[in-house]
């Protein structure tokens, strides 16, 4: 059995930028359970088709946009907060998406690199840790920032800025579409990293 390998798209690039869950760090699996969990004491219904589908942004943007859909009023900040400590709780079972691993490690001394990330900069810190990989990113875009989130470009424009690589020079590797959408604006090249139930569909464990 091998791992599925990540076809990447042709050109020089002088930098890589990655998203952090569900892209470097396979933590899509324990973000979800976090979010239903913490929704879930406001009656709140979060379905796995949208959890993917609003990747990257950010939380408090989920949860006003689940009050407006489900007519609640539950409180964003604490929510969130909320979801944080469940995903802290669970977060020595989280493991790296091992075909993106592979580009961190190689670029690693090559090319700079930045994570750019709709969490906090506690979260995106917290997963790198526990990986032992923080020390292989040159700089970390997280929520708080920036203005505005992806799909606007500004998170990748700003790594771009500090990485002091043009814009067309820079590979993003993403898994959700906000993300992508969010490359393209910028000028950049983009992979689209497959969600971990896509993985497990393309991968034969026979």
């Amino acid at each position: 059995m091998e791992d599925m390998t990540l076809a990447l798209p042709a050109g020089d690039f002088k930098a890589y930028l990655f998203d952090c869950d569900g892209t470097v760090v396979d933590s899509m699996p324990l973000h979800l359970i976090a979010w239903q969990r913490a929704l879930g004491e406001w009656g709140c219904t979060f379905t796995p088709e949208q959890f993917y589908g609003w990747g990257g942004l950010p939380a408090v943007v989920v949860i006003e946009t689940l009050n407006r859909e489900q007519g609640l009023a539950m409180p964003a900040v604490v929510v969130a907060e909320h979801k944080e400590e469940y995903y802290y709780e669970m977060l020595p079972q989280v493991k790296a998406v091992p075909e993106v691993l592979e580009h961190v490690l190689e670029a690693y001394g090559r090319i700079p690199t930045a994570i750019v990330s709709g969490s906090t900069r506690e979260s995106v810190v917290a997963s790198l840790e526990t990986l032992g990989i923080l020390d292989r990113f040159d700089t970390l875009v997280c929520a708080g920032d920036y203005v505005h989130g992806k799909p606007n470009p500004e998170p990748f424009l700003m790594a771009a800025e500090r990485l002091g690589v043009r814009p067309e020079d820079c590979l993003v590797f993403e898994d959700a579409d906000p993300g992508i959408q969010a490359a393209t604006s910028a000028g950049m090249a983009s992979v689209k990293v497959p969600h971990p139930r896509e993985r497990a569909a393309t991968t034969n464990h026979a």
